[in-house]
């Protein structure tokens, strides 16, 4: 199957499923909503027994949001309701998705990109890239499951470290935290994302779905401690400062955040 900004191939039982809007694959509303539809084929298709995500092209995998969005949401008051409630919604097909899932990251995973990537059970990277949540430099937060999944992966301390300074990590340093499973040469993270889901498909399919149950029953209280961000990430958008963030990106100057007006 193929649509614009998603596209999907099955073979052997595997379904690569890449984010097509290259060089950064920023998630759009469009993007997502066919992301969505996309996974819902795909969790009750019996021919597929393991799912690869990746990205087109070889700058990232995915760089998050598509900042240009953000002035008429924010103006309208209206990020969470009209996108990151739907975006949580999309990733957490990911995270609950019941095959085993890979993230073949041939590039850079910044915010939402690395929100997305933390939903798969195993992430392989491409050396030399970086992850980030970068979201502070904008004004507000991580907002599509991030202080949960990658507090879950890194623990606590590192994970407020990246949300309160937002600098990218080498994905060489999230290997030592356990934030992804394999570094690779350039270029080699979709072969061998493919070459680990094809091992998979060798191995029982209802073992491997007990396994990953077994591992999200200890994890039960995620989805509401999820949903419990988006009042947060709603009064951070609100703020003077995340208008700010935005106008300063989208300028390409350096914001002035007022701690006095939060």
């Amino acid at each position: 199957m193929s649509t614009d900004l998603v596209t999907c191939t099955v073979e052997d039982h595997v379904a690569v499923v890449t984010l097509n809007d290259p060089p950064m694959n920023v998630t759009t509303l469009e993007l997502t909503r066919q992301l969505n539809a996309v996974l819902r084929r795909l969790a009750d298709d019996p021919g597929t027994r393991v799912l690869v995500l990746t990205g087109a092209g070889d700058r990232a995998f995915c760089a998050g949001s598509d900042i240009k969005e953000f002035p008429s949401l924010i103006a309208g008051g209206d990020v969470v309701d009209r996108k990151l409630t739907f975006e949580n919604e999309t990733f957490g097909l990911v995270d609950e998705f019941p095959k085993p899932t890979i993230a073949a990251l041939n590039g850079l995973a910044y915010g939402g990109g690395l929100e997305l990537a933390v939903c798969c059970d195993l992430i392989i990277a491409e050396a030399g890239t970086e992850v980030a949540l970068p979201e502070i430099k904008l004004g507000v937060i991580p907002a599509s499951g991030g202080p949960v999944r990658v507090t879950r992966r890194v623990g606590e301390a590192r994970a407020v470290e990246m949300m309160f300074f937002g600098d990218p990590v080498p994905v060489e340093t999230a290997l030592t935290w356990g934030l992804v499973n394999r570094v690779v040469p350039r270029g080699d993270a979709l072969t061998t994302a493919r070459e680990l889901a094809a091992r998979l498909t060798e191995l029982p399919a209802t073992a491997l779905a007990l396994a990953k149950q077994a591992v999200r029953n200890g994890r039960d209280g995620d989805r509401e401690a999820i949903r419990s961000t988006l009042p947060l990430s709603k009064q951070a958008f609100a703020s003077p400062d995340a208008a700010e963030g935005v106008r300063a990106f989208l300028g390409k100057e350096a914001p002035q955040f007022n701690s006095s007006e939060r």
